[in-house]
């Protein structure tokens, strides 16, 4: 799904311009990203949670040359899926595969 589907369904579901639904998104984008980058996680029950993590420095290796570099330590969002949005993505998919 497309940002602007995403729009349009939101905007369909709770009967609000897409303009306003676009606003009101780049608005929880930038409260995501504000938060984040502050170091503070965002919880929302039944969804998930927004939280960043460090992750390690480490060795990798370049992919034209072969050569070994050192790649450092990294601050990166992730998102963890609450238990809810699991089962039903895991229902949704069972049932999915009984019917093929």
């Amino acid at each position: 799904m497309t940002k602007a589907e995403f729009v349009a369904l939101l905007s369909e579901k709770t009967e609000q311009s897409q303009k306003a639904v676009n606003e009101i998104l780049h608005s929880f984008t930038e409260i995501v990203t504000d938060a984040l980058v502050r170091g503070e996680s965002l919880l929302f029950p039944g969804l998930g949670m927004f939280n960043v993590k460090t992750r390690a420095a480490r060795k990798g290796r370049n992919p034209r040359t072969g050569e070994i570099i050192e790649i450092a330590e990294a601050i990166v969002p992730y998102f963890k899926a609450a238990s809810l949005l699991k089962s039903a993505v895991n229902e949704k998919t069972a049932k999915d595969s009984k019917q093929k």
